[in-house]
């Protein structure tokens, strides 16, 4: 269960907190574990009340209340991916705790306790499983001393099973309450011993469930929207039709006159609305005059903007590209056999989470209070103090679920949160709650960026790539370091395995539509080129398209590619008959460290796919809740098939067509197929899931779809698919 606190601490950091060792107040035991060594554990300061109120120097993991109940602090943003659980069931396993009696509380922006406080690239439970196995062995060292100790017996003879601590040869027990006292004194070892994964009695198991549930199911879950401060104010911001205008003018004399609106004014982002309830709010925005300046604007439409693309790629400008992919000695020259040529074009995709953007905040002098469903706190807090003019560290931020994001809440400008602190600084210490429509959301940005990809595939005599060439365009996600998102997924691909040199390029053009990162980011497309590039390979030369990849993973050396794939095509059947008018296509992609396979079984009707069953083979390491595994594979097919089916942000004259679920289509729950999800055994270090289920359903039913028509996916959605009978061929 998740809680939140209503009323922000003020701390102040003194060498006292950042004695390592244990100690008990309040009669709670608080264990926290430490990067100062990878082996270290840090800080144990205990407390009786919700909140730690004196956290070490880098924060608390774990405390154990005098009724035996163990609280996990988790710093990572619960967004719906069930991450809580998974870091709770790390921290039990080692601790050996009673599942049942484990809850799990957010941490605030504050929180200093494993590497920096953001959720972001399915890092979660990778970044934390070293910290949070050692905090629970740790404290579960503790209480074996602590029995050993009263007991008088060898602490090798003492178990510890279910929060339950005891020594068979005497059939003496005592429970983490009864001991708690005494384990308080104990000082934590250096480096405490870790199970093995064949001693795991709580990971890996069907008992690993969301401990949110309940709540979520009831409406008691607590989210931005449901926020209630005393005398807090309601916001909303008029932003410009068209990305990069600025406001010219504009009149607030009638919104002032909406019963309920305090204040109208105009911010960096356009004209705020300040109000007593979201109605007046409301009403007073729509009340507003405004006249925008569009100058740097954008103004083409999407057709416009592709025709650029395409001319970049075609080098038909005089825009310099930057290489992303080199092997060997890439030349136009060194393209002398049969060639095949592909061509792709991907949309801008908007992040459309079920929660639009909100956010609390309140300034009072140097003090800045927010409440937000935050994905990158440690960057939401240097971002507000820049705007509150003050430092990071007088900047609480109170992180909550977010009912999604994919990405959204993600932002290194922070730029919704920033808007909210910008008002704030306005209404003389009153809270406002700032509250975005789905139409401000999805006219507004940002968008998964639009690109193009033109790649060329020389064709070795057995029938397999031996040279590679692409030329990509797509805008970049951050201001500098160049723009490595754009081509995840191609750069290390295995494909490449066969060939004597690769040579990829990309144009990274500049312009005001403001694009982020989107639930599995370059892989979301790079994804799509790659295996629908490889199954008009395969097919080409004769293959069977799953004998045709196991032939390159195996030159590779990508034994957990060929594992995956040889695991998906027993579990899909593959090359067993299906019913007349379907087709089976298959995907193989690795996503941030997690390998993901994927079977989609694929009609036509009236020319629009039909999905009716995906197989999903997923390798991620050690599965600590296969159930929750299960969960955010069917979510990632869901997010990943309504996207290529119909995502399409388009412009028209530089203005947003898509300005809600009524011309920007959502899949429903008719057309969800039905997933199966088979987790490969692995004793290796975990990675994530939250993204790796999205990329490989879009190649997956294009694969499907070549196999129905022959025909190859050029663009997506396949909406509005475009096609043509195959792949360009020169001699």
């Amino acid at each position: 269960m998740t809680t939140q606190s209503s009323s922000p601490t003020r701390f102040r950091m003194t060498r006292r907190r950042m004695i390592l060792g244990g100690s008990l107040v309040g009669g709670a035991l608080i264990v926290g574990y430490g990067v100062t060594h990878p082996m270290e554990v840090a800080g144990a300061i205990l407390s009786g009340g919700g909140r730690d109120p004196e956290p070490s120097a880098f924060g608390s993991f774990i405390r154990i209340a005098p009724d035996g109940w163990v609280t996990v602090v988790n710093k990572q943003q619960e967004l719906g991916q069930g991450i809580h659980a998974g870091i709770a069931a790390i921290v039990a396993e080692e601790l050996d705790a009673d599942w049942d009696r484990v809850r799990v509380i957010d941490s605030r922006s504050n929180f200093r306790a494993y590497g920096p406080q953001m959720t972001a690239g399915s890092n979660a439970i990778k970044s934390n499983w070293d910290a949070m196995r050692n905090a629970g062995a740790a404290a579960r060292s503790m209480f074996v001393d602590a029995a050993a100790l009263r007991w008088g017996v060898p602490r090798r003879l003492i178990d510890v099973r279910d929060g339950m601590v005891s020594h068979a040869g005497s059939q003496r027990s005592a429970t983490f309450s009864d001991l708690l006292a005494d384990a308080a004194r104990q000082t934590p070892p250096q480096a405490p011993r870790l199970k093995r994964a064949d001693e795991y009695r709580l990971i890996g198991t069907d008992r690993v469930r969301r401990k949110d549930s309940l709540p979520k199911s009831t409406g008691a879950q607590i989210y931005t929207q449901d926020i209630q401060r005393p005398d807090m104010l309601v916001a909303m911001v008029a932003h410009s039709p068209r990305f990069g205008g600025r406001i010219a003018r504009f009149d607030a004399s009638d919104a002032r006159k909406i019963k309920g609106v305090v204040d109208a004014f105009a911010v960096d982002t356009g004209v705020a609305v300040v109000a007593e309830n979201t109605i007046a709010a409301r009403r007073g925005r729509d009340a507003l005059r405004v006249e925008w300046d569009d100058r740097d604007a954008e103004m083409r439409s999407t057709p416009e903007i592709v025709r650029h693309y395409h001319d970049l790629a075609a080098g038909r400008t005089d825009a310099q590209p930057s290489d992303f992919a080199t092997k060997g000695e890439p030349s136009d020259a060194s393209f002398t056999g049969t060639v095949a040529e592909f061509a792709f074009d991907f949309p801008y995709l908007a992040h459309a989470p079920m929660e639009t953007l909100d956010c609390v905040a309140r300034v009072d002098g140097w003090d800045v209070s927010i409440t937000s469903g935050a994905h990158l706190p440690i960057v939401d807090q240097v971002q507000a103090a820049r705007v509150a003019l003050t430092i990071p560290g007088r900047v609480d931020i109170e992180v909550i679920p977010a009912g999604g994001s994919f990405g959204r809440r993600g932002l290194m400008s922070s730029d919704y949160l920033v808007e909210c602190v910008r008002i704030a600084k306005r209404t003389s210490g009153r809270p406002v709650k700032l509250i975005w429509t789905r139409e401000d959301e999805m006219m507004s940005g940002y968008f998964r960026p639009m690109s193009h990809h033109r790649v060329w595939v020389e064709i070795g005599r057995d029938g397999f790539p031996a040279r590679w060439r692409f030329r990509c365009v797509c805008q970049a996600l951050l201001p500098a370091g160049g723009n490595p998102q754009a081509t995840e997924g191609i750069t290390d691909s295995p494909y490449f395995s066969t060939a004597s040199s690769v040579d990829g390029k990309i144009f990274s053009p500049s312009f005001p539509v403001p694009v982020s990162f989107w639930r599995s980011v370059g892989h979301s497309y790079t994804a799509m080129i790659m295996e629908h590039i490889v199954d008009q390979l395969a097919r080409r030369a004769g293959h069977d398209p799953a004998a045709y990849r196991r032939t390159l993973y195996k030159k590779a050396g990508s034994a957990r590619h060929l594992a995956v794939l040889d695991e998906l095509c027993r579990k899909a059947g593959w090359g067993t008959p299906l019913d007349p008018g379907w087709a089976r296509g298959l995907a193989v992609h690795e996503t941030f460290g997690t390998v993901v396979g994927q079977v989609a079984e694929v009609r036509l009707d009236a020319g629009r796919p039909v999905v009716r069953r995906v197989v999903v083979v997923i390798d991620c390491g050690i599965a600590v809740s296969p159930d929750q595994i299960a969960a955010q594979m069917e979510g990632g097919v869901g997010f990943g098939l309504s996207a290529a089916l119909y995502g399409s942000m388009t412009l028209k004259d530089g203005i947003v067509q898509e300005t809600n679920f009524d011309s920007q289509p959502a899949l429903r729950m008719h057309e969800m197929p039905l997933v199966e999800t088979h987790i490969i055994p692995s004793t290796a270090h975990p990675s994530g899931v939250g993204e790796p289920g999205v990329p490989p359903i879009a190649p997956a039913v294009a694969n499907a779809l070549l196999e129905l028509t022959g025909a190859p996916t050029q663009s997506l959605p396949f909406a509005q698919m475009s096609t043509t009978a195959g792949p360009r061929q020169r001699a």
